[in-house]
């Protein structure tokens, strides 16, 4: 078997013309198109049919993640009358507190990882930008440097005023979009760029598998018998990340944070370890169980899954159910109701999947590290799908229509 490592990126290419890339989502997110994958064959639906094949009894997996409005902008003070130049700070995750939650309820100052635009023009000392919050109040939030963190700056932002950080970014941020779809965030994207169960703050990217689901799908789900469940991982700007080297082995994949419950572990253990994903970032959660679940068993106190771990793990590999017990274990040992890691975890062709039986997602980008990820799950089989997506009208990428993968 061809170590992944050695897997050259340029074999992941399909020519993606601009007017296939959706800009804008549908009027109704469950309209869009389903392409289903079943056995090597492939058909098409709609996407209100999805709960039609799907088996009964089934556990289905969703990202319950929600977009922060994660992209501010400053000006610097103007000189000799002229307008100062613009800068963008864009944050990607917590620094000071690290927690998610913690942070957003801080009042007057936090810190952050962050991207900086045309950060040329910003020389030292703090920005400022005065903002006027919905009950009138106005408040000067101000950012300043404090240091590099690997190829992102740790901002320290502090305001005036009894607000939260959340209230803050709620009032002045702009959300984030993908870069790919070439246009400014518009008012509607606040609630389109969202999925109806989106709860937990903290991406800067949706997991837009998920966009296309209403109530009426979920009741739908419900009345087929499908069971439901929610985990979290907060998608990363990382996930646009283009593989730039010619081989993955020479790729570094960006770390996600995840949050899962109890609960969720015991309902999997209760499906046999097994379950249908909703979009990637579900999958890379539930298949990063499994691996922490056998750092859990060495003792290991970090479960960080580590890119490469499922390819250097020392066989024979414990069962789902042994590792997913395991995991439960280790709650038990540190009296957990959430499991809070984090995953650098990168699957590609060679992955043995444990968890995932079946998939829903979009359509993604060539040579990405989730087209990857797709064609270890369709066991090489992804031209096929790509090939009549292009040939009938499907859309492409975030705002895009959605599959149904059952190898």
């Amino acid at each position: 078997m061809l170590n992944p490592k050695n897997i050259h990126i340029a074999d992941y290419h399909y020519d993606l013309p601009d007017e296939r890339i959706a800009k804008f989502p549908l009027a109704e997110r469950d309209a869009s198109k389903l392409l289903v994958f079943r056995h090597g064959e492939v058909s098409e639906d709609v996407f209100t049919s999805l709960p039609k094949y799907l088996p009964q009894g089934a556990l289905m997996v969703f990202n319950n993640t929600k977009v922060i409005q994660a992209r501010l902008h400053f000006r610097k003070t103007p000189t000799d009358g002229m307008q100062g130049a613009l800068i963008e700070v864009f944050c990607l995750e917590p620094a000071v507190p690290n927690d998610y939650q913690l942070n957003f309820s801080q009042k007057g100052s936090v810190q952050w990882y962050c991207l900086v635009g045309n950060l040329k023009k910003w020389k030292e000392g703090p920005l400022f930008r005065e903002i006027e919050m919905p009950d009138g109040e106005k408040v000067t939030l101000a950012c300043e440097r404090k240091g590099l963190h690997g190829t992102s700056h740790i901002i320290e932002f502090t305001w005036d005023g009894n607000y939260t950080w959340a209230e803050l970014l709620d009032a002045v941020g702009e959300l984030p979009i993908p870069p790919y779809l070439n246009r400014a965030t518009q008012e509607s994207d606040k609630t389109t760029y969202q999925t109806v169960y989106s709860k937990i703050k903290g991406s800067v990217a949706a997991p837009t598998a998920g966009l296309h689901f209403t109530e009426r799908v979920l009741q739908a789900l419900d009345a087929a018998g499908i069971d439901r469940e929610e985990l979290t991982l907060h998608v990363g700007a990382g996930t646009f990340k283009p593989v730039k080297s010619e081989e993955i082995g020479d790729h570094d994949m960006h770390t996600e944070h995840i949050a899962v419950r109890r609960q969720t572990i015991e309902k999997l253990i209760a499906h046999g370890g097994e379950a249908i994903a909703v979009g990637t970032t579900s999958v890379r959660t539930l298949e990063s169980l499994y691996y922490m679940g056998i750092l859990a068993a060495q003792g290991e106190e970090d479960l960080h899954v580590p890119q490469w771990m499922p390819y250097e793990t020392l066989n024979p590999q414990p069962s789902t159910l042994t590792s997913l017990r395991s995991l439960l274990s280790y709650m038990d040992k540190h009296h957990l109701d959430v499991l809070h890691s984090s995953t650098q975890i990168i699957i590609a062709p060679g992955y043995e999947y444990h968890i995932v039986k079946q998939m829903v997602t979009n359509f993604h980008q060539p040579q990405s590290t989730l087209l990857l990820l797709v064609s270890a799950f369709l066991k090489g089989d992804w031209r096929k799908v790509y090939d009549y997506a292009l040939s009938h009208g499907f859309r492409f990428l975030s705002y895009g229509d959605s599959s149904l993968l059952i190898p």
